[in-house]
């Protein structure tokens, strides 16, 4: 089997997967819940868990010797150059409010290069999805990101100013808020979507894990954009993360790096 029809299997098997496991969440939204707070303060709720078993199980089952990390359910480690990242919930704290804007992150890497990403939005009815050279679509149709070239006609997103002050209290980040258009705290997985299909031009991202924002890589790649830790890297590892259109990608760096 060739790499391009590795690639081509593995991307339907995850769009396939996100989006039932995505109508999986939302029979769970906007219903009274048991919210736990874990050990991060985070909050995590059985939606969450299920969702993420539902695409483990998936995987394990056709791909038994891949990797897969998973931001509930941990991580299984193998032999395989493949290894899958799950956030089966990212914006749970809109989750449990019943605000739509929740996504659900699924990103694949081969010999830790990100391949293949979807960010699926259930509730909003969208799907983005990329492969390696293959393009990014949203519900099947081609996306790719804002041509905007001006910071001060940009859209600015993060997922919380206060997070963000209290990660980074030189404010290295806060130039490109306060010289931007607009600034939104449309984040977590709904920024990056956003950002990716054009709707705005940056996110900004003051702590990650790598199930946060594997999916990110590849997407921005083949949407014509650029994602980044705070140190300009196309790296998943950091703590940190950051994507931005082609024009403002180097205006994001070096405001983040200094």
């Amino acid at each position: 089997m060739s790499s391009q029809s590795e690639l081509e299997q593995i991307l339907t098997f995850a769009q396939q997967t996100c989006h039932e496991a995505g109508r999986l969440t939302m029979g769970y939204f906007r219903r009274t819940l048991e919210v736990i707070q874990k050990a991060d303060d985070s909050p995590v709720t059985i939606a969450d868990r299920e969702a993420e078993q539902f695409v483990r199980r998936a995987i394990e089952k056709r791909f038994p010797n891949h990797s897969i990390m998973g931001e509930e359910h941990g991580t299984k480690e193998s032999q395989s150059p493949w290894k899958w990242y799950i956030d089966p919930i990212d914006g749970t704290k809109a989750f449990i409010h019943g605000i739509p804007f929740y996504t659900m992150l699924v990103g694949v890497t081969r010999e830790e290069r990100s391949v293949v990403g979807i960010i699926e939005a259930p509730a909003v009815g969208d799907q983005i999805a990329a492969a390696d050279g293959l393009g990014c679509r949203m519900n099947g149709l081609p996306i790719r990101v804002s041509p905007v070239s001006d910071l001060s006609k940009a859209t600015v997103l993060t997922t919380d100013f206060q997070h963000l002050a209290k990660a980074w209290p030189d404010e290295r980040w806060k130039p490109l808020f306060d010289n931007c258009k607009f600034a939104r705290t449309w984040g977590d997985g709904y920024g990056y979507y956003l950002v990716a299909s054009g709707r705005a031009e940056i996110m900004v991202d003051a702590a990650v894990f790598p199930y946060d924002v594997a999916p990110m890589p590849v997407i921005f790649r083949e949407a014509g954009g650029a994602f980044f830790d705070w140190n300009g890297e196309e790296r998943l590892d950091t703590g940190h993360g950051a994507a931005s259109n082609a024009a403002l990608a180097d205006v994001v760096k070096r405001a983040l790096r200094r």
